[in-house]
């Protein structure tokens, strides 16, 4: 098999990047080169910018793929682009939209492929589902190959999934965890939440690709499990060999107060309850099973991100932020 990735290197796809590269598959990366150090020696780095569509065009010239993945097209004029390049280069064409395009606020917490896609929250959602629509819309006319993927809150070793960090990454709560700090938590910390390891999703996106039964379809790739944001903040807690301190915050607060995009993070996403029904990729790929618990996944994030200095970027500003709002909640409960 032939396949193209557009990006390869990101959270979702590099673990899908190197379950193939064990594979008997002919794996190209298009993308900018930045991490191709970390890649096996069979896979081929298309080097430029993806925005540069007529130098993707000459590297592109003679070849055509079984499958192509565009795993960082975010707004229409990106999959507009990638038909101009593709639709004539090969048999499916997987693109990457988001399940926070799901209805919000949810009229039923259990997520099907049907369910209706709306988020008046988010334009990051917003913008997914008009990318979804152009496609889909050239599979009703053309016959485009598409096959949509929405990926939830997908994590790998690199960084910690959390619900409410600054706009540097999620190290800064768990240093605060470590230096026995206060964490915010948004809601009261028992809305169900579902969390999938990238190897896990690659598992079930590897059954998809060149699979008749995907062409012209949507699916949601998530783990079975569902938790609690108590239950995600103290395995975290726990990995790191300390004590969880909670503050918990309503998410309408924390977006009404903050530079940070908890409207669309927190009320157009995680401050809802969710359970994705992945019978529909179990149908398509009958082998398919999510087997890293979020206990053992995470304990393998963080065992990594200690050992990783580079991978600790320090957030004094969401730092400060975190102390003055926790201050003016316990200020306002002495004046009431």
């Amino acid at each position: 098999m032939k396949v193209l990735f557009i990006g390869g290197t990101g959270t979702i796809s590099s673990a899908i990047t190197q379950q193939l590269s064990q594979m008997n598959c002919d794996l190209y990366l298009l993308n900018r080169g930045n991490r191709s150090t970390i890649l096996s020696s069979n896979i081929t780095v298309l080097q430029t910018d993806i925005a540069d569509e007529r130098k993707v065009e000459e590297l592109l010239n003679g070849h055509s793929f079984d499958v192509v993945c565009d795993f960082i097209g975010f707004l229409p004029e990106h999959v507009e682009r990638d038909y101009r390049l593709f639709h004539n280069r090969t048999k499916q064409y997987m693109y990457i939209s988001s399940a926070s395009a799901y209805q919000k606020p949810l009229s039923d917490y259990r997520i099907t492929e049907g369910t209706t896609l709306s988020n008046p929250y988010w334009q990051y959602s917003r913008d997914k589902i008009a990318c979804e629509e152009f496609l889909m819309k050239k599979y009703r006319e053309e016959g485009f190959p598409v096959t949509i993927i929405r990926p939830s809150h997908t994590y790998d070793e690199r960084s910690i999934p959390l619900g409410v960090h600054g706009s540097k990454g999620s190290w800064q709560v768990a240093k605060r965890m470590l230096e026995g700090k206060k964490v915010i938590i948004h809601g009261d910390g028992t809305s169900l939440w579902t969390m999938t390891h990238n190897s896990d999703f690659a598992k079930g996106f590897i059954g998809l690709m060149g699979n008749p039964h995907a062409i012209g379809q949507a699916f949601h790739i998530t783990s079975d499990e569902s938790l609690t944001w108590n239950q995600i903040y103290s395995s975290i807690a726990r990995a790191l060999g300390v004590e969880l301190h909670p503050y918990y915050v309503s998410s309408a607060f924390l977006a009404s107060v903050s530079n940070y995009d908890f409207t669309g993070s927190l009320i157009g996403d995680k401050a809802n309850t969710v359970i994705f029904d992945n019978s529909k990729l179990k149908q398509a790929v009958p082998d398919f099973h999510a087997t890293k618990r979020f206990d053992q996944g995470i304990e393998e994030t963080i065992n990594h991100v200690l050992h990783h200095p580079e991978l600790q970027r320090e957030d004094p500003e969401f730092d400060r932020w975190c102390d003055n709002v926790i201050t003016a909640l316990e200020e306002a409960k002495k004046r009431i």
